[in-house]
């Protein structure tokens, strides 16, 4: 973590400000800590692999105390959940290939569930999609200079939040260490992860954020009444609250969590006068129109039974419609999209939608509206991909996310 990270972070219980401990624990450079112990008036708390730990609870004691006791690796492995001896090996067999390593490999020994799989293809389902197209369309306008993404996971989102053109400072939080790791390591370098639970006061500064976005997790909070509170008071008097793919209590949705009413997650924002759309509808502008169209009214009436909005709350200068610009360029390292099962045929390679479990299918398998189920392409895709080899087929395979920017050892 940067040491100026520590002029925003406040406990989350007494709300006062974090110190560096000078003790054996502290691994430091002049403007990073790599290791260490904070501490406020009531509490102190673990950084582990330069991430804060600010949660108060057995496994984050047991590991400031292995820290401190010159344990740093059981610390590591204790705060990502790898709880069995064969986990652990495995862990360390993948860091020990170095820069050879992949996001994918870590993360079927942090994850093997489905949760790792949602994890993997997250780049093209419809949702991030959407959700994408919102947060550069918002960031781009206000171009704030410290921007949050609250129960971000593993950084998917917070990449993006990353390119934005003020290149903005971005804290990724979340309240499981291993995804914070996966994204400092693997998706989202550069950002500054912070270790925190959304169903307690948020460990910041009031008033720290130029935009805030929470993005698919807020109907799994329990304390929805607090958290809300709590992203109003670390934005910026003139900032922006971001809500992307709330799910409504008045329709179906998959993994639907503990939902409420589209009226009812406006009257938690009240003060800042939020409006509310409809996915579907925005879904339709970002692959139809290239546009995100904030323009209308946004009253919980006018998004009806839809099973799952949006929420935005801020000046009324975020109103408007957006042109969506679809980045050609590639930040990170160009691969086909792994939902891909990739066949060789002669000087041909043939590529054919295959989805992961039946499962994942029925949730995402909206993707088929941009993804073709099959398609072939001309040459060895095998090797390192480069945009000239599509030729004048490579913005639409982009636009389709056939072909995908991700960070590099991504798969």
């Amino acid at each position: 973590m940067l040491t100026s990270t520590l002029e925003s972070l406040r406990c989350p219980f007494c709300g006062t400000a974090l110190d560096i401990i000078d003790n054996a624990a502290l691994e430091r450079t002049a403007d990073r800590i790599s290791a260490g112990v904070l501490g406020c008036q009531c509490c102190a708390f673990p950084v582990v692999a330069g991430i804060p730990v600010l949660i108060a609870d057995d496994r984050t004691r047991d590991a400031m105390h292995a820290l401190e006791a010159g344990r740093g690796d059981d610390a590591l492995l204790a705060l990502l959940g790898l709880d069995t001896e064969e986990r652990r090996v495995a862990f360390r067999a993948c860091m020990a290939r170095g820069s050879d390593a992949t996001f994918r490999e870590a993360l079927e020994i942090l994850s093997p569930d489905a949760e790792g799989t949602y994890f993997i293809y997250r780049f093209s389902d419809p949702t991030y999609v959407t959700m994408r197209a919102v947060v550069r369309s918002l960031g781009g306008r206000r171009r704030p200079s410290r921007v949050i993404d609250v129960c971000g996971g593993a950084g998917h989102l917070t990449r993006d939040m990353l390119t934005l053109p003020s290149s903005p400072f971005t804290v990724l939080a979340d309240v499981f260490f291993w995804k914070l790791w996966l994204a400092q390591t693997f998706v989202a370098p550069g950002c500054e992860p912070i270790c925190c639970d959304g169903n307690a006061p948020l460990p910041f500064a009031s008033r720290t954020f130029g935009m805030v976005v929470l993005a698919d997790a807020f109907p799994y909070i329990w304390h929805k009444r607090m958290l809300a509170d709590e992203l109003t008071r670390v934005a910026e008097t003139d900032g922006c609250v971001l809500m992307p793919h709330l799910h409504s209590s008045l329709a179906f949705n998959f993994s639907a969590g503990m939902t409420l009413t589209p009226a009812a997650y406006a009257d938690l924002l009240a003060d800042l006068k939020p409006r509310l759309f409809r996915d579907q509808v925005l879904t339709d502008g970002v692959l139809d129109r290239c546009e995100i169209d904030l323009s209308t009214p946004g009253s919980a009436d006018d998004v009806g039974e839809e099973p799952s909005i949006t929420l935005v709350a801020g000046g009324d200068d975020l109103f408007r419609r957006y042109a969506i610009e679809e980045p050609s360029g590639i930040t990170g390292e160009l691969i086909l999209n792994p939902l891909y099962t990739v066949t060789r045929d002669g000087d041909q390679t043939r590529l054919t939608l295959t989805f992961p479990t039946p499962e994942y299918e029925e949730e995402f398998g909206g993707c088929r509206r941009y993804m073709p189920d099959s398609l072939t392409l001309p040459g060895d895709l095998s090797r390192p991909l480069r945009p000239e080899m599509f030729g004048e087929r490579y913005e639409d395979l982009r636009r389709r996310r056939v072909l995908l920017d991700t960070p590099r050892r991504y798969s």
